[in-house]
């Protein structure tokens, strides 16, 4: 398994965006100290999300930062990203991981504690927990308690993080639970200056000891 650090995951969304100023947002979000990218696309065929994701990867590779791709082991392997990411409707983490092998990352989403022991005895290296707070994307999300994540945290040995809703003013919530990081979407992808967004929530995160 490769080593990553998964403090302030950058999860994409490049929905009303031309690929250029997707392209701009993405790098300046690693700028500003994403320390993990994930590349999310629901709608694209399979040739847009791969050229997509090799500009992407590009980007991703001046700033040694590990990409993921969201679901598509076929798309993860076909430009050599550093791993990919599975949710409950997606390839078991079992199959993902036969893939991939052992050298790359395989992350698994987690709501309950039965879900992320299976995801973890499966081969997942972190846990994607939540959502904590509803969420602007157009995933579909299930709320979930920060007794739950704490809960998740305890039970795997494995990073867990929380994702959902989550902004520079409302991760306090989070303070004390033992998470690897947080995943946003929204916070930095909408953000005015993505660079700034992305420091300073990182900031904030450190200060709470959330990462």
């Amino acid at each position: 398994m490769k080593k990553f650090d998964p403090s302030l995951y950058f999860i994409t969304d490049s929905t009303n965006y031309s690929e250029e100023e997707f392209l701009r947002r993405v790098e300046q979000a690693l700028q500003g100290g994403a320390t993990l990218l994930q590349l999310r696309e629901k709608e694209k065929s399979t040739r847009e999300y791969i050229e997509l994701a090799q500009k992407v990867h590009a980007i991703a590779k001046r700033y040694h930062v590990p990409l993921i791709i969201d679901d598509r082991v076929d798309v993860a392997l076909a430009i050599d990203a550093e791993g990919v990411h599975v949710g409950a409707s997606d390839m078991p983490v079992a199959a993902a991981r036969k893939l991939m092998g052992d050298d790359r990352i395989v992350g698994a989403t987690a709501k309950t504690v039965p879900w992320a022991r299976e995801a973890y005895e499966q081969g997942a290296d972190y846990l994607g927990v939540g959502a904590i707070y509803p969420t602007t994307t157009k995933v579909k999300t299930v709320l979930t308690s920060t007794d739950t994540l704490r809960d998740i945290c305890n039970a795997v040995p494995i990073p867990a993080n929380a994702i959902g809703g989550l902004n520079k003013g409302n991760i306090d919530v989070l303070a004390g639970i033992p998470i690897a990081g947080i995943c946003v979407v929204s916070a930095i992808m909408k953000a005015d200056d993505p660079k700034r967004a992305a420091a300073e929530l990182k900031a904030r995160a450190a200060e709470l000891g959330l990462c």
